[in-house]
């Protein structure tokens, strides 16, 4: 019987957006606020170790992708390097991921929305959550054109942000909270003004904030030409780091100090409501809220996706590897948005900590998932010096800086386990893959 196949209709410029979306969400948007409550200006340097980490992470998925023809995700040459229970653990766990970062995605829109509109956060969200299921259950170039927009949105935003950031610098614009000046980022107690703990306490967020940048390689099996788009997209991962993270924060906390800002709200739209441009805020408030909404439509594809390659593996029911006549996995989209929808139900019974509790869930699934693509690089690089001898993208300096990567995480883990906010969710995700394991060891008996 042929496999079904999912259309190759993500061009260039889709995969390109969908590269700059994954790594600007709500992460970024709404949990950079409570980022900066606990590290203060050093956060710019949590966002650069972190961005530094990853990019080394997707140039050696990147190198993995392109080995060898035919992979369609990361689970596919997990299987192949580490064994089935790898891809099983794996696939499943990234569904997992994306479902939590699907659902503090549709629970910021709830949070957004009160900006204008005193409802429940509850009822925008599954509105939200809705709207995305009807149009990615279309075609998977809706998702392409959709994905392009929303990001293409949120680029020219933190740009305008930047730009409008040095005009204010460089005539010195009075706020409420003072002068706009870089000098804003170690007067109001220096640059750990929290000390090395509360540094160390933000990582927890700006690993939430990346997640999604391993999204080019769920999108491959996709899109039209990747020997040509992956490696374009992950090249120009650095830059956007820079420009969109360091570049973003550098801007909002030299406007206005950091302690002038509140962690519960986006930073993005409390700069501008400070600065005392009211309608700017308000568009703010619509470009972030988009962002959600778009990080939520990738957290759908992404999970989707994931299913109908477990489906076609035998690592999950024969139906989710089924495509419907518009060549997308329908079974998996609506299994995935029934499980987003809980999202909608936690906003309802703890909205002031549903957001923490699933960016922290997710975090730590992630670090797996980023994990085992460093792991399966080793073991790649090990086995078959030949092909990575004829790689035309070799992952640099394999393989001490995957290890050095690998401590990283087991040492961010550390840092969840120490900050109280964190450690609850942190004890609570290892019943996951207890859970996964045995699902495993009794289908293989």
């Amino acid at each position: 019987m042929e496999q079904p196949e999912l259309k190759r209709d993500l061009k260039n410029r889709h995969v390109q957006l969908i590269a700059i979306g994954g790594t600007i969400g709500t992460g970024l948007f709404l949990g950079s606020g409570k980022a900066i409550a606990l590290a203060g200006p050093s956060i710019i340097f949590a966002y650069l170790i972190v961005g530094i980490a990853l990019f080394f992470v997707m140039r050696a998925l990147g190198e993995l992708l392109l080995s060898k023809g035919g992979y369609s995700s990361f689970t596919e040459f997990a299987t192949e390097y580490l064994g089935d229970w790898a891809g099983y653990v794996t696939g499943w766990t990234y569904w997992f991921c994306w479902i939590m970062t699907a659902m503090a995605d549709i629970i910021a829109v709830g949070m957004y929305t009160q900006y204008w509109f005193d409802v429940p956060q509850w009822v925008p969200a599954i509105v939200c959550l809705v709207v995305l299921l009807a149009l990615n259950l279309l075609t998977v170039k809706l998702f392409g054109e959709l994905e392009f927009w929303f990001a293409l949105i949120k680029i020219i935003t933190i740009v305008a942000l930047i730009a409008i950031g040095i005009v204010l610098l460089v005539i010195g614009f009075e706020t409420e909270s003072g002068k706009v000046a870089v000098s804003n980022l170690w007067e109001h107690g220096g640059l750990f003004p929290n000390g090395a703990f509360g540094f160390l306490m933000a990582f927890q967020m700006v690993v939430f904030a990346f997640v999604g940048v391993e999204l080019v390689g769920v999108s491959a099996a996709e899109t039209a030409n990747p020997q040509k788009n992956i490696p374009s997209a992950i090249n120009k991962i650095p830059v956007r780091i820079l420009l969109f993270y360091v570049g973003a924060l550098f801007v909002i906390l030299t406007i206005n100090p950091w302690d002038t800002l509140s962690a519960a709200s986006s930073p993005f739209v409390q700069v501008f409501a400070l600065v005392g441009i009211p309608v700017a805020a308000g568009l703010i408030n619509f470009v972030v809220l988009t962002s959600a909404a778009s990080a939520g439509n990738s957290g759908l594809f992404s999970t989707s996706r994931m299913l109908f390659s477990l489906g076609n593996n035998n690592q999950a029911p024969k139906a989710f590897g089924k495509l419907n006549r518009n060549h997308v996995p329908q079974n998996g989209l609506l299994l995935s948005s029934i499980v987003v929808s809980i999202g909608a139900l936690l906003s309802y019974l703890m909205p002031e900590n549903a957001f923490n509790v699933v960016t922290t869930i997710s975090a730590i699934c992630f670090i797996w998932v980023w994990g085992i693509i460093l792991i399966s690089h080793i073991l790649y690089k090990k086995r078959h010096p030949e092909l990575h001898k004829a790689s035309i993208f070799k992952a640099p300096l394999t393989p001490f800086v995957n290890y050095v990567v690998l401590a990283f995480f087991v040492f961010l883990l550390v840092v969840m386990a120490i900050s109280e906010s964190t450690r609850t969710a942190l004890l609570l995700t290892p019943v996951w893959f207890v859970m996964l394991f045995v699902i495993y060891f009794m289908r293989k008996k």
